[in-house]
């Protein structure tokens, strides 16, 4: 291979893989956000990415509720409202179902409601995606944005070497950094940032300090959910969709959750960010079936070396 194009190849799949890398690490602080705080391991998380790009395209797209905006920002700004009806989903989901199977309710319970958890959420998993295929249809779809077929052009750099920066996937990576530290000064500094940790940290405790441990529950569990949604709604801007895309990504967010470190959030953001790079770098010799295995040699990798992953600790609570 000619060493201009290698060169070339290279420093495109660098840049994708931080671009795409930082969505990934979105999409996993929502799935960190909820195993973090409630310790529960959520099948339906890629259903929540799935209600995301379709809220997303029914503001922008589908019924154009956003469609003052333009298709330059539209977009983006819809990607940002879809998170408030899936956040009320999340919730109501918690109140009804999920609070029934975790929390302080399954605290003396011999496997603390693991098995139940288990059991319904991938029970939420498939109502969704049923769900979603008789509301939505199978059909794919896309949130339209002239942005997705533009890019930016920086170079040459080496020759004729080029690199091409995708607006939409550039817009996409400055929205989930926002969004990312945005969540992060809230989890630090506020007065319910303190209360989720508080609840994540000792349930009983905060029970006795008056902090209402469900209800910091269902919000953590709907704040996954929501981000998980922003996630999807950008994501939605240069991808086509359907109802079983969560299937595809679940696995994503799970490996970026475990790489960075059970629990913390900060570690899901790098390890969503590990994933992009590794799945952008395995595209230059791998074919696009295969680049998923590539995620998990990588992941059996450090699990062997690292079990507590890349940025956790052993002990370490979100």
């Amino acid at each position: 291979m000619d060493l201009e194009i290698l060169i070339e190849n290279v420093l495109n799949a660098v840049t994708a893989g931080i671009t795409i890398g930082c969505i990934y690490g979105l999409m996993c602080i929502g799935l960190g956000l909820i195993f973090g705080i409630m310790r529960i391991v959520n099948f339906a998380q890629g259903e929540f990415l799935m209600l995301g790009m379709f809220a997303s395209f029914y503001l922008v797209t589908g019924g154009k509720v956003l469609a003052f905006l333009g298709p330059y920002w539209g977009p983006f700004i819809g990607a940002i409202c879809a998170a408030p009806a899936v956040f009320v989903g999340g919730a109501v989901l918690h109140k009804f179902l999920i609070s029934r199977v975790s929390g302080l309710r399954t605290a003396g319970s011999l496997d603390e409601g693991h098995f139940g958890q288990l059991v319904v959420t991938l029970g939420i998993s498939l109502i969704l995606q049923n769900g979603g295929q008789i509301v939505f249809g199978s059909t794919p779809v896309a949130v339209r944005t002239p942005l997705s077929s533009e890019a930016y052009l920086i170079g040459p750099v080496y020759g004729a070497a080029t690199v091409f920066l995708n607006k939409a996937k550039l817009i996409a990576f400055f929205v989930a950094i926002l969004v990312a530290i945005v969540l992060y000064l809230t989890l630090e500094y506020t007065r319910l940032g303190k209360a989720l940790r508080a609840a994540a940290d000792n349930p009983t405790a905060a029970t006795y300090m008056g902090i209402e441990v469900d209800t910091a529950y269902r919000i953590a569990f709907g704040l996954g959910a929501g981000i998980t949604a922003i996630a999807g709604g950008l994501m939605a801007t240069y991808i086509s969709f359907g109802p079983f895309v969560g299937f595809d990504y679940v696995i994503i967010m799970y490996s970026g959750v475990v790489l960075g470190g059970m629990g913390s959030i900060l570690g899901a953001f790098w390890g969503g960010l590990t994933v992009g790079f590794v799945q952008q770098f395995s595209a230059l010799i791998l074919p696009p079936q295969l680049q998923n295995a590539a995620i998990f040699v990588v992941f059996l990798m450090i699990v062997l070396l690292r079990p507590q992953g890349l940025f956790g600790r052993s002990a370490e609570r979100a």
